[in-house]
């Protein structure tokens, strides 16, 4: 029922309402020092009381239009049905209601907004009822058709009159009421992109998170098997394949800090993979132990759109890493069956397949189970491509995806 102000909201209100009630005060007694207070129903001296404590009670309900409309409007109401019962003409106390009506319809609830709306007509059929009626009940028993016809106009008039100023009070109100709900819909809206925007950032930085240590996870296991199997047999091998963790360990490093540089910061995206670096990759995935064939045909032709450059190098590098996690494992550590990669480069779409044997540890789906294909699928889905990806009922797990290119070659 009462709605939250601040302190400073609650002392404007407050101090509003006490040099409104001053204000109406002086302008009610003064004229009426005179001639005294016009009412047909009581005397002057009760008149006059009554019309002080009816300033008073409007200036309570302009101090409480803010904090509880509804309550506001209640206490108006009752005040101007006192006014009316003692016969009092308008006073200028009564301007305090087309500030409640503004107030029941900029901050009310939905209950109170249209009580508002229905107290502006009611209030000018009462005031048109209240001012007009007395007259036009006393010209009516004169059977003048001139006075009833002048009374019946005043009746309308009145009555228009009066509803168009409280319902302009209300009007204002509404239109506020809309200018707020707008805001608030506005800066919702903005939260929710904030939000939005955040969390595809920290979708993408987890998915290159993976992307990064699963494939130099990978590389490394591989190379320590292959460094443990030779470390007696060969040791130029063993250190060859400690030179490549090494070398892993530390690039891993590095785009782990950029990536978590990028999650303690809002900045642009750091510098991210393309075309160009597939050889370093091939290069990492061969020192492991893979047989690796890779096969262009046909070959690219015009500018590649960098998203493009980097989905199909994170859909590579999480491939080759499934064929060194789950791929099938020969003697002393090294890669049984050769892993195939192959490209087509068309006009308008390339296409990226790559095949490698199944293990016997691996799991049942080819380890389709895992982030890894997930992230592989939301990597072809952002570019507007598909993915496909499991096992070809031959012992062998294929990676096929088929990604458009913007504008063709």
């Amino acid at each position: 029922m009462f709605r939250p102000l601040t302190r400073t909201q609650q002392r404007v209100d407050i101090v509003v309402a006490a040099l409104f009630g001053l204000f109406a005060l002086a302008a009610t007694l003064i004229p009426w020092t005179s001639s005294g207070v016009g009412s047909g129903v009581v005397d002057e001296r009760v008149a006059a009381v009554v019309a002080v404590l009816l300033t008073a009670v409007y200036a309570v309900a302009l101090a409480l239009r803010r904090r509880s409309p509804a309550l506001a409007l209640a206490i108006s109401w009752g005040a101007a049905l006192v006014q009316m019962a003692t016969g009092l003409p308008p006073l200028p106390a009564n301007l305090a209601i087309f500030a409640v009506l503004y107030t029941t319809a900029a901050y009310g609830t939905r209950r109170v907004f249209w009580a508002g709306f229905a107290s502006a007509l009611g209030g000018a059929a009462a005031m048109t009822l209240y001012l007009v009626v007395p007259g036009f009940v006393q010209v009516a028993g004169d059977r003048e058709p001139s006075s009833v016809a002048t009374h019946v106009f005043a009746f309308v008039m009145t009555f228009v009159a009066s509803a168009l100023a409280l319902l302009l009070a209300w009007t204002i109100g509404a239109l506020v009421r809309t200018g707020i709900r707008a805001r608030e819909n506005w800066h919702a809206q903005q939260l929710a992109e904030a939000e939005a925007a955040a969390e595809a950032q920290r979708t993408r930085i987890a998915r290159d998170m993976h992307d990064v240590v699963a494939h130099s996870l990978a590389v490394v296991i591989a190379q320590a098997d292959g460094a443990r199997y030779a470390a007696a047999a060969d040791p130029d091998a063993a250190a060859s394949a400690l030179g490549t963790i090494s070398q892993t360990a530390r690039a891993a490093l590095a785009d782990v800090r950029m990536l978590l540089t990028q999650l303690r910061h809002t900045q642009a995206d750091g510098p991210q993979p393309s075309l160009a670096d597939l050889e370093q990759l091939y290069a990492q995935v061969r020192a492991a132990g893979v047989d690796l064939a890779v096969e262009v045909d046909p070959m690219p032709r015009g500018e590649t759109a960098a998203s493009l450059q980097l989905a199909v190098y994170r859909i590579l590098q999480e491939a080759l890493t499934n064929a060194l996690r789950h791929g099938a494992v020969g003697d002393r550590g090294a890669r049984g069956g050769r892993v195939d990669v192959r490209f087509s480069w068309h006009d308008e779409r390339v296409e990226v397949v790559v095949t490698n044997p199944i293990g016997a540890a691996a799991a049942p789906d080819g380890a389709a189970r895992g982030h890894g294909l997930i992230g592989m699928r939301e990597r072809a889905q952002l570019v507007g491509g598909t993915l496909e990806a499991g096992p070809d009922g031959a012992g062998r797990f294929v990676v096929r995806a088929a990604l458009p290119r913007e504008g063709g070659a």
